[in-house]
């Protein structure tokens, strides 16, 4: 990140920054996908959905400072107004360095690659338990890696959409393509949305502020219902509230009026606080669960590009639709992602499960037995007894001897 910033900031036509975002976005993919991937293997069960929440916090501490800056650099009509901006990156990458510099590997990771000392001693970094706790610990990662790899075989791309591991793939890709479809290429960032409604540029910017940090405090909020709620009915209610949103925003895009105006604004506020508590910070925590511990990094990544390519075309059609020069749509384009996000919550409805407090190798046996997603919460389960597992009896004597 600080080679490539050098580039942005020296840039002196479009292709050259162009070129910069390009490879900016080399790092930030790896940044996007081995963070959750990281948050979930290192956490306690009873902090992961929290921790994986985190990531979208950390998203909108950016979101929120960026916006600051912009709106700080507004009075500049000169080149710095755009050099400063790319200048600040320079901030973050050196601190960052020198704390993940010191820390432990993931201990899961070291298991896979058969180092169970450094195991065992990153478990030591990662909480103030004694040796046998660690130990004990490492039983249950060993334990869980073997049932994983009786259940299926092999750690590749192509495994990712073989047996079970399939629809873990279809579940943490449709997750994150939600969050599209969910209509935030439109309301997200509704700047330029703002600008063609007929709001004035600095009052756009000033609302972006606010916007950024309705999001940072909702995501703080979805932390308290997390436990509560859970992962599934969180994520399904918010795509409902979410499309029901984009509705009232297109209907009042059909109304010609300076209020209907300042109606969008107060609706586009709505959506991102309700974003921001749903779907937005739960979907980091649903996609760090379902993955299988094997497939994790590989599922991950195929979920961020499954984001990543959603988000091209979206981001393709949105400009296009509110150009007045184009669809000229303005507000009525919130009837488009209405009808996506209604979608996203017929697939949720059915095939999105509830992880919530399962143990990794719990899911493992769940998929394994194809347990319907409306049924994950409640299903009664005991991966140590014998008699309740679909494994073979020679594969539970291997496991467990294992």
């Amino acid at each position: 990140m600080n080679v490539f910033i050098f580039v942005l900031f020296f840039a002196r036509s479009p292709p050259v920054l162009l070129v910069g975002q390009v490879l900016c976005g080399l790092t930030w993919g790896v940044f996007a996908t081995t963070g959750p991937a990281y948050a979930s293997e290192v956490c306690p069960l009873a902090l992961r959905g929290y921790l994986t929440c985190y990531v979208n916090l950390c998203w909108c501490i950016g979101q929120l400072i960026a916006a600051g800056v912009l709106y700080g650099l507004l009075q500049l009509n000169n080149e710095w107004s755009w050099r400063i901006a790319y200048a600040l990156q320079w901030v973050w990458p050196l601190p960052l360095f020198c704390i993940i510099l010191f820390a432990p590997e993931s201990p899961w990771w070291l298991v896979r690659n058969n180092k169970m000392d450094a195991a065992e001693k990153a478990l030591a970094k990662l909480d103030n338990k004694t040796s046998d706790d660690h130990k004990k610990m490492l039983s249950q990662i060993v334990h869980t890696l073997n049932i994983e790899s009786e259940i299926s075989s092999g750690a590749t791309y192509l495994d990712c959409f073989r047996g079970t591991e399939r629809r873990r793939t279809e579940i943490v890709c449709m997750t994150f393509a939600g969050q599209v479809l969910s209509g935030s290429a439109f309301a997200y960032g509704p700047t330029y949305f703002f600008e063609q409604a007929g709001i004035a540029t600095n009052k756009t910017y000033a609302i972006a502020v606010g916007g950024t940090g309705i999001a940072f405090c909702a995501t703080i909020i979805s932390w308290f219902l997390l436990g509560r709620f859970g992962r599934r009915r969180l994520y399904l209610t918010g795509m409902c509230l979410l499309c029901g949103f984009l509705l009232l925003i297109g209907i009042s895009g059909s109304i010609s009026s300076q209020s209907a105006k300042w109606g969008q604004v107060a609706l586009c506020l709505i959506w991102l606080f309700t974003y921001s508590l749903t779907v937005g910070p739960i979907c980091y925590t649903i996609i760090s669960e379902t993955s299988s511990i094997r497939l994790r990094a590989k599922s991950v990544a195929l979920s961020r590009n499954v984001y990543n390519l959603t988000n091209i075309v979206a981001n393709v059609i949105e400009p296009y639709m509110i150009n007045p020069a184009e669809g000229n749509w303005k507000g009525k384009t919130g009837y488009l992602w209405a009808g996506t996000a209604f979608l996203a919550a017929v697939w949720a409805f059915f095939r999105l499960p509830e992880c919530s407090g399962r143990t990794y190798e719990e899911l493992d046996v769940l998929f394994h037995r194809g347990v319907p997603a409306r049924k994950f919460g409640s299903y009664e389960l005991d991966v140590y007894a014998s008699e309740l597992s679909d494994l073979k009896k020679d594969d539970v004597e291997h496991v467990e001897r294992n």
